[in-house]
């Protein structure tokens, strides 16, 4: 476990640094990532680059041991290469240039940005890219621009030339004789602002998924044409910001770094879990959480300070689910610029902040742990499919404003985070042998390929939930000629008669061994068995007409291994949201670990089996749980105790329990 925050020395005066880099040692801090804002400092004028002053920090650095992430300072270009330049600056969809200063001002369409982001990159790769005190790169800065501009808009259209061939199979594709949309040559397709054409908006979002990795692609190769394998390469990536698939822009990194802030209000672990969870899935290994609060923010609603000793427990809930760093977001406050009141470690006069010493428990205590939890991580038998295309339809086509597909995915989540239940969430595409069971969550593009990936792993003995608005569209965003599930529907043993926007509560009454009926709200799907083999779970109560009596759930057996397709119509409420989630994990044969309220059990184990426990409790009351049998007699690794069958927490306590 690393333990460190960002530091940028060019903000001070060099007769500082020793004092800032003595106060991190003394906090327990292992790493720290610098420059990643520096590039006036690392190249002043068109050039001429100054990098004795990277050098002389990581000694320091090194004199306290602490290592050092360096940052690529290709977020914030220097104002020489945006005024000589101005094809750099990206455009706005409005049709206006980005104002130079306010950080991701730059375009990742333009040749002229990319060349001096790789001379930049290429200079300090050659300096510091065999230097054993820097372990690893960070690439930008949360990548998030999109350029609207005409270089950008021949990309584009390219790209769709290379996807499509001919310009009569994208109108095809498209349906693009609907509103004389009819394209006769690649030069006639504009960028979307606004609505458009769905199938337009789709392959835009995936162009700036590519455009993103080709300037990824840049800086990895800037480096590791100048530096040794030793030297991991990362970015950190923004929690559910959909700019681009992730996935897919993540498959070049050696790991997945995320930025995690609360902004207003205060942790909710069954929320956060899912995010790192998330991160975990971009390429199933565990992950650095390379900024994150230290007490506060500047940019929400209401930037309130987490509650003392909050910190910790968020920290070891990110160790818990495959963080392998925990890195503050910044070290001291800058005394100018947009980020004067965002929280920090030091203040503006150098002296620790109140939250230094929550810091400093938590670099203490994870010293005591680092050594367990060296070569584990989670492993999940269930598995949540994320996709980026299903999002970006969903969102371009709500139906109800209320449909927010990331909230439908905590919706699916909560329940197996309130009953510790591990999850991975991944991409429909990735490797399933490893799970149980699957939730497709709104999975609403669903192509030919991917449903045949699932297809065959249901008729392998696996157990695949299609919740709300799955199998709707294809590849290119338009309708499947069948109804919902589209390729699936046979294997489903179900279809969608008709699904509705609700503007008023729906009755389920469940068949799940649960007495008690519940509602739906937002969406609801009328099911119609196509097969004898399919069961109706649950059925609609007097409504709208239309749904009365009809089927909300159905499970269909399919193949000789036991896989089963559960179809869900409706968006239940939280309490049957609940049972129906316990039910689908015993139709696959699973059950969670059973906790009081606000009480987190979660695994980290290593290939050998050996396992590490984590038990946390996220409210600010005494709890007392009751132990897996697989930690019961072992060690809390923060205090020296032996657990027995049970252990008590204090507020906001936490237990690490290992057999070493």
């Amino acid at each position: 476990m690393h333990f460190g925050n960002a530091w940028y020395p060019e903000h001070w005066p060099e007769e500082r640094w020793e004092q800032d880099v003595r106060l991190m040692h003394e906090a327990g801090m292992t790493v720290c990532r610098i420059a990643e804002f520096a590039w006036s400092s690392i190249e002043p004028t068109d050039g001429r680059y100054e990098l004795d002053w990277i050098d002389r920090a990581i000694a320091l650095l090194h004199k306290y041991e602490i290592a050092t992430v360096l940052g690529t300072p290709t977020a914030a270009p220097p104002a020489w290469v945006t005024y000589y330049h101005p094809d750099t600056l990206a455009i706005e969809s409005s049709g206006r240039p980005a104002t130079h200063g306010n950080r991701c001002h730059a375009s990742p369409n333009s040749p002229t940005y990319l060349k001096y982001c790789r001379r930049v990159i290429e200079h300090m790769a050659r300096r510091f890219g065999n230097d054993p005190r820097v372990i690893g790169w960070q690439l930008d800065n949360e990548y998030n621009r999109v350029d609207y501009s005409d270089t950008a808009k021949r990309q584009f259209q390219h790209f769709l030339k290379e996807r499509y061939v001919t310009i009569d199979k994208l109108n095809d594709h498209w349906s693009t004789a609907y509103w004389s949309q009819t394209y006769d040559f690649w030069e006639q397709i504009p960028i979307p602002v606004g609505g458009h054409n769905p199938g337009l908006m789709l392959a835009f979002r995936q162009f700036v998924t590519y455009t993103w990795q080709e300037f990824q692609r840049h800086q990895i190769e800037a480096i590791r044409n100048n530096s040794n394998s030793s030297q991991w390469i990362t970015t950190n990536l923004m929690g559910w910001f959909d700019g681009f698939d992730t996935y897919k822009v993540a498959k070049d990194l050696d790991f997945v770094s995320w930025d995690w802030y609360i902004g207003s209000g205060h942790h909710d672990y069954t929320r956060t879990g899912l995010l790192h969870d998330l991160n975990r899935g971009f390429k199933h290994k565990n992950f650095w959480i390379m900024e994150t609060q230290p007490g506060t923010v500047n940019w929400h609603s209401n930037n309130n300070s987490l509650y003392k000793g909050e910190a910790r427990v968020m920290a070891f809930h990110a160790a818990a689910h495959g963080a392998d760093a925990l890195v503050y977001w910044q070290w001291r406050s800058a005394l100018g610029g947009q980020e004067q009141l965002h929280g920090s470690l030091v203040g503006p006069d150098g002296n620790p902040r109140p939250f230094y010493n929550d810091a400093c428990k938590i670099g203490s205590d994870f010293k005591l742990v680092s050594d367990a939890l060296e070569g584990t991580t989670v492993k999940a038998d269930v598995a949540i499919l994320h996709s980026y295309d299903s999002r970006w339809a969903i969102n371009g086509q709500r139906h109800n404003s209320a449909y927010d597909p990331v909230d439908y995915i905590e919706h699916c989540y909560r329940p197996l985070a309130l009953h510790n239940v591990a999850v991975d969430v991944i991409a429909p595409s990735a490797p399933l042998d490893d799970y149980s069971l699957v939730i497709a969550a709104s999975l609403s593009v669903l192509p030919a390929d991917i449903a045949a990936h699932l297809a065959a792993w249901v008729y392998a003995g696996g157990v695949l939930v299609l919740t709300p608005r799955s199998g709707h569209k294809d590849e290119h965003n338009a309708l499947h000629t069948s109804l919902q599930p589209g390729p699936l529907r046979e294997l489903a043993g179900a279809e969608v008669e008709e699904y509705f926007a609700l503007d008023e509560p729906v009755t389920v009454v469940p068949g799940w061994g649960e007495l008690e009926a519940g509602e739906a709200t937002i969406w609801a799907e009328m099911l119609r068995p196509l097969s004898a083999t399919t069961r109706v779970a649950a059925t609609y109560g007097p409504s709208n007409g239309w749904l009365d009596g009809k089927p909300a759930v159905t499970i269909n057996p399919v193949g000789e291994a036991g896989g089963k397709l559960i179809m869900i119509g409706p968006w239940l409420d939280a309490r049957l949201q609940e049972s129906m989630v316990l039910w689908v994990l015993a139709e696959a044969g699973l059950r969670g670990v059973d906790s009081p309220p606000e009480v987190e059990i979660a695994v980290r184990q290593a290939p050998d089996g050996r396992k590490v426990t984590f038990v946390i409790n996220h409210c600010r009351e005494q709890r007392t749980t009751l132990l897996p049998e697989s930690a019961a007699g072992q060690k809390d690794l923060l205090t020296g105790n032996v657990a027995a069958a049970s252990v008590t927490l204090e507020p906001l306590g936490i237990a690490v329990l290992s057999a070493t």
